[in-house]
């Protein structure tokens, strides 16, 4: 073998492998920015205004007025607001592939459902008061996708769902 053909196998396994480490890597990246996301989505969850406002919510009555709203959440209306304006968020960056609606369901399904049936009727006065109907329209967005995905199977309680999960070993996962 002529030193021409032993550099060109040389550099054609570097090649190799260095298309192989761009695949690891782009998958390594992928599953760092999906656990990054989770992160920042449990952090919200956890923060306690965050938390009153959705136990708020939860106690609130379907169908109240916006007065009736403002006067049921009181000085925590501001709470409400600002938690809606997060299910907001969280629909625009679902909708641009930032964060998959697939972990959105994982963690909010349930709280987002719930917050659309109990401030659905104070969105649409909000809309029609402003005459805009684009106020909360990444909420509602948002809530309906999750409503597409409960209407195809019925929410299993992670605890039934994965009661045989073990954690994935595979390195290339």
């Amino acid at each position: 073998m002529s030193i021409e053909i032993f550099f060109q196998v040389i550099e054609s396994i570097a090649v190799v492998i260095a298309v192989g480490f761009a695949i690891v890597q782009v998958r390594q990246y992928r599953r760092d920015k999906h656990r990054e996301a989770a992160m920042e989505l449990l952090h919200a969850f956890q923060a306690p205004d965050f938390t009153k406002a959705l136990c708020i919510v939860y106690a609130m009555p379907e169908g109240l007025s916006e007065e009736e709203m403002k006067k049921f959440t009181g000085a925590d209306f501001h709470l409400v607001y600002a938690m809606a304006t997060t299910w907001e968020s969280i629909g625009v960056l679902v909708c641009r592939g930032e964060i998959d609606l697939q972990l959105v369901d994982d963690f909010f399904s349930g709280p987002i459902r719930i917050s659309w049936c109990r401030l659905e009727g104070f969105i649409k006065a909000e809309r029609e008061t402003n005459e805009r109907e684009t106020i909360f329209e990444w909420f509602q967005w948002l809530n309906e996708r999750l409503g597409e995905q409960e209407s195809e199977e019925a929410p299993v309680p992670a605890n039934i769902e994965y009661q045989d999960w073990s954690p994935k070993t595979e390195w290339w996962e």
